[in-house]
């Protein structure tokens, strides 16, 4: 307990909880007094999905690689798609007593989150680079089953190879595999000696925050507006939101319970029950968990909409899952810290 209680009074601890309520609440009160337009957060979401995001996914990756850290990141890589294939499952037996669209649209909604979007700047926020690292190799296996099942599942439709272009040229998934390769070949690729604290140190010459320091400034420029502006753009859409037909259904109060407490703590047992053949670090534990209890993701719930498979289930499952999603996260992160000895 008395470790539990340093690390949740800690000024790190603290000041990301501070940070990621205290601007989301000033997004939503902006948004409230008209001082932005209704539309302003999905601009800022565009901006952070092709610019800040993807800058952040590439300055993770340029640190040191260990034995430790590379076989933390091939675990938490071959998790992830464990991870998926169980979270489709899941969809579909905590939902077994609903029919036709509305298990599709809740199992889609249970097995992706909004990972990206939504977890990783807190994520950031909360345990830094390293961190930020995991959640992105974790994040490889969502892209590949949100563009691929979800889409299949949503729409009713075959996989085709048009689909690859919506995996593999996204912007975010094309740093994360830039900055993998450079972080896992970083000893073979060629050298370049830096001077560091008088010593002569050498480096892969694609390890830009050494060997091109002033490129790298602007990365990590970008990369630092990351959290401030996802947080702004979730308190501007939380000033959107009107929350009445949402809580009065039973339905979409059980989706939220699902996704937010029952999924994460299924998990969290899972994560246990695999240490002894699938280690991973705490840090990355807890992205996967912080990630598994966001609310849904956009795209999922744009699928229901396009394909019209109960679009305003889909929408007041959504909103009521987004204004709980925060408070979900630090209990998470509580719990987390908890059973740091575990993991």
């Amino acid at each position: 307990m008395g470790d539990m209680s340093k690390i949740i009074l800690s000024n790190s601890f603290l000041g990301a909880i501070f940070s990621t309520i205290s601007i989301i609440l000033i997004g939503y009160y902006i948004r409230k007094k008209n001082i932005v337009g209704p539309e302003s957060g999905k601009v800022l979401s565009n901006i952070m999905l092709s610019v800040t995001l993807p800058a952040l996914a590439f300055q993770a990756f340029m640190v040191n690689i260990t034995k430790e850290t590379f076989t933390t990141g091939l675990n938490v890589f071959i998790f992830g798609f464990v991870a998926y294939v169980i979270l489709i499952v899941l969809g579909e037996l905590i939902f077994f007593k609903q029919k036709g669209d509305k298990k599709t649209t809740l199992s889609v909604l249970t097995t992706f989150g909004s990972t990206t979007f939504f977890g990783i700047p807190i994520i950031n926020g909360f345990l830094g680079t390293v961190g930020t690292l995991y959640a992105n190799i974790f994040n490889i296996a969502y892209r590949v089953f949100l563009y691929s099942y979800g889409l299949v599942r949503m729409s009713g439709t075959k996989f085709e190879k048009k689909n690859l272009k919506a995996i593999f040229g996204n912007p975010i998934i094309i740093a994360t595999f830039a900055g993998l390769i450079i972080w896992i070949f970083q000893g073979s690729l060629p050298q370049v000696n830096i001077t560091e604290n008088g010593k002569e140190v050498s480096y892969a010459f694609l390890r830009i925050d050494k060997t091109v320091p002033w490129v790298f400034a602007a990365i990590k420029y970008l990369s630092g507006l990351s959290s401030p502006l996802a947080w702004l753009a979730i308190g501007i859409t939380l000033g959107n939101i009107k929350l009445g037909d949402a809580v009065k259904d039973k339905l979409v109060w059980f989706y939220v319970f699902a996704k937010l407490m029952l999924v994460p703590a299924i998990f969290v047992v899972i994560i246990m029950a695999i240490r002894p053949i699938l280690p991973m670090s705490y840090d990355a534990v807890m992205a996967i968990i912080i990630m598994l209890a966001t609310p849904p993701a956009t795209v999922a719930v744009a699928y229901a909409i396009k394909y019209e498979r109960e679009q305003l289930l889909a929408s007041n499952a959504s909103l009521l899952a987004t204004v709980l999603a925060v408070a979900a996260i630090i209990f998470w992160i509580v719990v987390g810290t908890a059973l740091k000895g575990f993991f």
